[in-house]
This record gives structure tokens, sequence and C-alpha cells, in this order.
């Protein structure tokens, strides 16, 4: 097999994995966010082929990798992840192992409400005895992982919090993320900083405007000609060049900014693009988030 040129360094990848319903997909989407390129329930089978060929990628547009190896692989090939993981080191590529895990009961709720079908329950087999059959057939890689995270008391935003900020899957530089709320489903649980756009004028009252979001072309060219808009924008703007270097210079490697208006649609939207767009110019990563239009 050849090794891989060092003139031309192995990619880093991260092999996520876990039990359904635990956070994958919400990892990989976060990956992608870091500009990770993401591929999710690829046979483990074709992970040496599909790292070589990417890390050979003459224009280095994926310098990182993520793949996502889950039940829904088949048995010979989930068996055989230990063999492919050992095959990757000899060639020289970094990998980290990521196993997400939780509690039964908690798997159960989270099936409840979303009423989506488990990937093992096909056949008849009862919801509960198809987390038993996953925890069954996933046991090898939990063992084998380099991390294990119980996500049972996560939600969506801790568990991107965690992903970006605790398993140092950034660059090393700050890392930014805006995330649009409404106010009256309640702020953030994890927000480094929290503004209130309830003060400026609402699109929401203008009946052209109000199906769309902050994203659209007229919302957008409505609040930019508002004052107040463009007053609260530019000071925003103005705080976080004056302070944004302190926290970076202090450590910090991720900092979280909410900016909420009564339905999250619009103003908040609106300013939380407007912001990223600007500080990406300065800073490496920075992701934008839309509670209310995810």
């Amino acid at each position: 097999m050849n090794a891989v040129d060092v003139a031309n360094p192995p990619s880093p990848l991260v092999v996520v994995s876990g039990l359904s319903g635990s956070g994958k997909s919400v990892a990989l989407r976060t990956l992608e966010d870091l500009d990770y390129y993401c591929v999710d329930n690829l046979p483990s089978a074709l992970l040496p082929a599909f790292v070589r060929a990417v890390a050979h990628d003459s224009e280095g547009r994926h310098p990182r990798l993520a793949v996502g190896v889950d039940v829904r692989n088949r048995a010979d090939d989930l068996n055989r992840l230990p063999e492919v993981l050992s095959e990757l080191a000899e060639i020289g590529i970094d990998y980290e192992l990521v196993f997400l895990d939780t509690r039964d009961d908690i798997l159960i709720k989270r099936y409840s409400e979303t009423r989506r079908r488990h990937p093992l329950s096909l056949g008849g087999l009862g919801l509960a005895d198809a987390i038993a059959l996953e925890r069954k057939l996933m046991r090898q890689i939990a063992t084998i992982a380099d991390r294990v995270i119980d996500t049972s008391e996560l939600n969506v935003h801790q568990l991107r919090r965690l992903v970006i900020a605790e398993l140092g899957m950034s660059s090393g530089s700050l890392t930014l993320l805006f995330e649009s709320f409404a106010f009256k489903k309640g702020v953030p649980p994890v927000a480094d900083f929290v503004f209130d756009a309830r003060c400026l004028p609402n699109p929401h009252w203008n009946a052209a405007l109000r199906p769309l979001s902050g994203r659209d072309a007229p919302v957008r060219e409505w609040l930019e000609q508002q004052a107040d808009v463009v007053l609260f924008l530019d000071n925003l703007r103005s705080f976080f060049e004056t302070w944004l270097i302190r926290f970076q210079n202090e450590g910090r490697s991720y900092v979280t900014i909410c900016i909420g208006c009564t339905g999250g649609r619009h103003r908040s939207v609106f300013l939380v693009e407007r912001l990223a767009e600007h500080f990406r110019q300065n800073y490496q990563q920075v992701l934008s988030y839309h509670r209310e239009l995810e």
C-alpha cells in the first residue's frame, strides 16, 4: 500500500460514531461548519481509499475530514473498523474516534418526540429491543473509542459547543458563533453575550415581509433603510472589534454571541448574518445559527 506523500501531510480525520439518536448528525453538521469535509455512513472498508484520495487533493480544498460510521453499516463493516483504523495509522493518517452515547430512557424519549423510526426497528422489532441490539453491535467501537461522550443531558446547542470548543477541533484561533433566537421561546442556555433587538423596527408588521426571514433580500433591504437598525449594527460591530481581541489574548477559544427579537425570524437573523459576514474578514472560524429557522 502506498504511503501518504510526506511533502503533503495527511489530513486530520475525525470518525464520529455512536448510537442512533445520540447526536451524530449534529456533530457532523458542526464539523462541516468548521470546514471539515464530511461524509456520513461511509462503509468502513472504504475509509483508507477515501482518506488517501482527499489527502492528495492538489488544491488543498479539504485539509480536515470527518466521517460518520454507525449501525446502518453492514455488520461485517462495523467489525472491520478496528482493522481499518489500524491500517490508517500505518499509512500515517492521524485520526480520532469519537463515540456518542446516550441513556436508553433518553433515546426512547427522543424517538417518541420526533416519531422517527430506529434503523434497526424494521421487521417488527420494538424500540427498546432495537436500542439493545444496537448497543450490542456497537460495543466494540465504543470500547476502542478515543473519546466517549454522554449526550444524555446535552441539548443541540450544548453539543455544538462541545464539538467546537471542548473536543479541540477548532484551528486554535478564536471561534465565533453568532446565534439568533426568539425571546418568546427563551434565551439560549449557552451564551457569552445576549443582545435584545426588540427595540428595533419590526418587519413583521409589513404584510409582504412577514412570511420571509432576515436572510431574504426584501427584508435585508427594508432593515438597512432603518436608521436605528444601522446604528444598532454599527454599535455591535464596534463593541466586538474592541473586545474580541481581548478575549483571544486571554486564551479564549470560543465565544457565543446571541441576538434575540420577538419571533427570531427577521431582526435577529439579519443582525447575525451581517455580523458573521463582517467578522469572517478577520477570524478563520465564524459560524451563524438561527434557532427558530432550523
